[in-house]
């Protein structure tokens, strides 16, 4: 038996078994961890806070339905997965048939398209590989290897590309100054 601190299966096993001090010990310990994943999926902060709220709900009422505790942690990811693409599906949802989002007033339409030409532009900035690989993999979604694959790198080397280009991003429109970054032949 391993013991994984919040997620061991003695306490697993007894919050499926009905004992409800452990079933509060594994909600509360998987809860960072559960946010956290959140927030590297939603759209925004308090969506990541909803979605794992859902899925700690999800966690309370079927634990006793999971059939394997080593599963616990990939179940949760799944379930936070899940509720973050169901809002984000929410939110597409909202935009009319033409595709555009409605604003509230021409000063947050104008706010906007002045962060979406930001964003662009900082995008425009990275260098070759890092902005290919960027765009596959963030925008387009396409899975990793696939994207390796496409511009004939490593599925490290394409990590790697992935980390600088997401950190140089950041860096820019946080405002802070981007390093310069070596070209890497492809």
């Amino acid at each position: 038996m391993v013991d994984r601190g919040w997620a061991s299966e003695q306490l697993i096993e007894a919050a499926q078994g009905g004992d409800l001090e452990s079933l509060a010990a594994v909600v509360h310990g998987a809860h960072p961890h559960v946010l956290r994943f959140a927030g590297h999926l939603c759209a925004s902060p308090q969506d990541a806070e909803d979605a794992a709220q859902e899925a700690l709900i999800v966690l309370y009422r079927k634990i006793g339905s999971l059939r394997a505790t080593a599963a616990l942690a990939s179940w949760m990811f799944r379930v936070v997965r899940h509720e973050c693409l169901r809002r984000a599906r929410r939110l597409f949802d909202r935009y009319d048939e033409a595709g555009v989002v409605p604003v509230a007033s021409a000063e947050d339409e104008v706010l906007r398209r002045l962060e979406a030409e930001r964003v662009a532009e900082a995008i425009r900035a990275l260098p070759d590989v890092q902005r290919r690989v960027l765009i596959m993999r963030d925008v387009l979604g396409r899975p990793g290897r696939a994207v390796a694959e496409a511009l004939g790198l490593s599925t490290p080397a394409m990590k790697s590309h992935l980390h600088r280009a997401r950190t140089a991003l950041r860096l820019s429109l946080g405002g802070g100054a981007v390093p310069p970054s070596p070209s890497v032949p492809n």
